[in-house]
């Protein structure tokens, strides 16, 4: 009995030490703020801004906002319940920073979530979050509120676009990489060049890849031991060269320019500005948004499209003959 006393003791003294510093909400909620703003506090319905890093309490990383490059934007809205995320944004105002524990047990028994498997010993999923900016609703007429929006994410695509110039051209220069440039923009290195044919729009073409983004994180492949390599393997689909018909808009910009530069057989390295890949939206959530692409392809076949022979109609000749000689006779007996 002493025992069990002990450890039930020493238990609570680490759960103390590890919440040291946090403030507890209805709900079972821990919260610290690091840096206290001035300023009025999130409402619902405003825009928000803010950079955060989502863990486990084992410190697992889930999400990091600083890893896409670009702030997570929200409308905030009630909190579904009490001790959730957005019960946590309302204590915070624009250029505070906070970390937020949310014991897993309450989240997915009030949203009704399955719990992931990979979260099966998880207590808390942490949040670290950096207000960097907060358009009041309250404030404006729901016009002012819009235009005020756009505004926002027009200087941000904007700075966006020239951040991503100066990441692109640091990641050439760090990888001593001398690339040829085309008139859209397109990077690219070959890497082993071959005496094959190149192809020509409309052919149907075999590539294998390899896709990451500037911080050498590889976000698809068609080779399956890079695949296990990078912890992306998916044993759902198929790892072989994909087949498509080229210049037809099937890939991004980036792949129908690139791959009528190789010949068959080639290997090259594609660095594809954002303007010909995915562009301001991002594709999903591995790649975000005004991201620029890294992919190591390889040519491995080219297939011209048939060409079908032109078939002579000859039944509609021998109609057309019948037609006519019919008519020659119904001629020859009017005449009689």
């Amino acid at each position: 009995m002493k025992k069990l006393i002990f450890i039930v003791a020493v238990t609570a003294i680490g759960l103390m030490a590890c919440n040291l510093g946090f403030s507890q909400s209805e709900g079972g909620m821990l919260y610290k703020i690091h840096h206290d703003q001035e300023g009025k506090t999130i409402k619902e319905g405003d825009f928000i801004s803010l950079n955060v890093v989502v863990k486990t309490d084992g410190d697992s990383l889930l999400f990091s906002s600083y890893e896409t490059g670009r702030p997570s934007v929200m409308l905030a809205r009630k909190p579904a319940y009490k001790g959730d995320l957005f019960s946590g944004l309302v204590l915070l105002s624009e250029g505070d920073s906070a970390t937020l524990k949310l014991p897993t047990d309450t989240m997915f028994a009030r949203t009704g979530q399955q719990r992931p498997p990979q979260l099966k010993d998880v207590k808390f999923m942490i949040y670290q979050i950096k207000v960097e900016k907060i358009i009041a609703r309250d404030t404006l007429s729901e016009q002012s509120f819009q235009a005020k929006v756009s505004e926002f994410f027009k200087a941000e695509g904007e700075q966006a676009q020239r951040d991503e110039k100066v990441k692109m051209d640091k990641y050439i220069a760090e990888s001593n990489l001398k690339p040829a440039v085309t008139s859209s923009g397109l990077n690219y290195v070959i890497v082993k060049p071959t005496d094959g044919i190149k192809p020509s729009k409309g052919d149907t073409v075999s590539v294998n890849y390899t896709g990451k983004l500037l911080n050498g994180k590889v976000f698809d492949t068609s080779v399956k031991e890079v695949a296990e390599q990078n912890k992306i393997y998916d044993a759902q689909r198929p790892y072989s060269p994909i087949k498509f018909a080229l210049g037809e808009g099937r890939v991004i910009p980036g792949w129908d320019e690139g791959l009528m530069l190789l010949t068959k057989g080639s290997k090259a390295t594609f660095i594809i500005p954002s303007k010909l890949g995915y562009g301001e939206q991002g594709a999903g959530a591995s790649i975000p948004p005004f991201s620029t692409l890294i992919f190591e392809v390889e040519l491995v076949d080219i297939t011209a499209p048939q060409k079908i022979a032109k078939v002579v109609p000859v039944v509609a000749e021998k109609n057309s003959t019948t037609k006519s000689q019919s008519t020659k006779v119904n001629a020859t007996k009017k005449k009689k």
